[in-house]
């Protein structure tokens, strides 16, 4: 924690407090601003331009912008004690206890605006989404546990190349977030503001289903309640989002990244129930059921190219 901590003891006269401490990230508030030490292996010249993109006038009221580091010139970000560090304004987070106030609408409308930004206008070079290499990322880490569950890595290899992160993506030329899930957003100015997006680290020119794909994932899991994916789908289609057609039925055009999604959080799901030395929860044996579904039917491999997926519900 001592690179986030040298970050947040340049905000003068603030006390600050852990929000969150991961191998990959941790996030300490100081008052009114928070500071992000990200994963070590963050390439830092991509994760400046990520920065820039998202404080450009272009993602205003989608991104939220960084602020500037003290002492650093105004630099959006820099390395202390070997880890790349940012400062972002508080926000107001999501409501985890109050599932019904959730901002499923305002995340499509995000999204559609993300996806329309024109890349061209923005600092370059864009780095490629990173979605799918988290998701391998998340493979690995199950494998390295020594308890790779053989349906989530049936479904994984069931899928194609780009959706592992081992080619590239079919429509990489939109802005896509990269890990779309209701922790990535928030109020701001807290506590009250409008709903913007937050976590630029997987940013980049991607496949735009991959944004809707953990949603999709959970409705077709059975964790999503239908009406909450339709606000969001709902609200996606009305804002012009490219990743799906505006009627009809989007599956062929979500089912690839919503299978990639489930091996990801179903990866992700036993590689931490075997951390800690305990069986699945009930929504982690969901979420592996979901894989075995999709172990059992063959994928496509371009999103819209098959119109007769399989849903993965049943």
């Amino acid at each position: 924690m001592g690179a986030v901590a040298a970050a947040a003891s340049r905000v003068p006269g603030q006390r600050s407090a852990v929000l969150a401490e991961r191998p990959d990230a941790t996030v300490v508030r100081s008052g009114r601003l928070v500071a992000k030490a990200h994963a070590p292996d963050t390439d830092h010249e991509r994760l400046a331009v990520r920065l820039r993109v998202a404080a450009h006038p272009l993602l205003a009221g989608i991104l939220l912008p960084p602020a500037p580091l003290p002492d650093h010139g105004g630099a959006p970000s820099a390395v202390l004690l070997g880890r790349p560090v940012s400062l972002w304004p508080l926000g107001e987070p999501v409501d985890r206890d109050d599932p019904e106030s959730a901002p499923w609408a305002e995340a499509g409308a995000l999204l559609a605006r993300l996806h329309a930004v024109p890349v061209a206008a923005l600092p370059g070079p864009l780095p490629v989404m990173r979605g799918p290499v988290s998701a391998a990322r998340a493979v690995a880490r199950m494998l390295a546990t020594g308890d790779g569950d053989p349906a989530v890595l049936a479904a994984w290899q069931g899928l194609p190349p780009w959706a592992r992160g081992e080619a590239p993506q079919p429509r990489a030329r939109v802005l896509c977030h990269g890990d779309l899930h209701l922790g990535q957003l928030v109020r701001h100015p807290a506590p009250d503001g409008p709903w913007c997006l937050i976590d630029v680290d997987d940013l980049g020119l991607g496949e735009p289903a991959w944004d809707l794909a953990r949603p999709a994932m959970w409705f077709a899991a059975g964790l999503l309640d239908p009406a909450d994916w339709g606000r969001f789908l709902g609200a996606y289609r009305a804002g012009g989002g490219p990743a799906v057609p505006t009627d009809g039925d989007p599956w062929p055009h979500l089912d690839v990244a919503a299978r990639a999604l489930a091996v990801q959080t179903a990866a992700t799901a036993v590689a931490k129930a075997a951390q800690e030395g305990r069986a699945p929860d009930g929504t982690e044996r969901a979420v592996l059921d979901t894989c075995r579904r999709i172990a059992e039917v063959k994928c496509s491999s371009t999103p819209g190219e098959d119109p007769r997926p399989a849903r993965m519900r049943s």
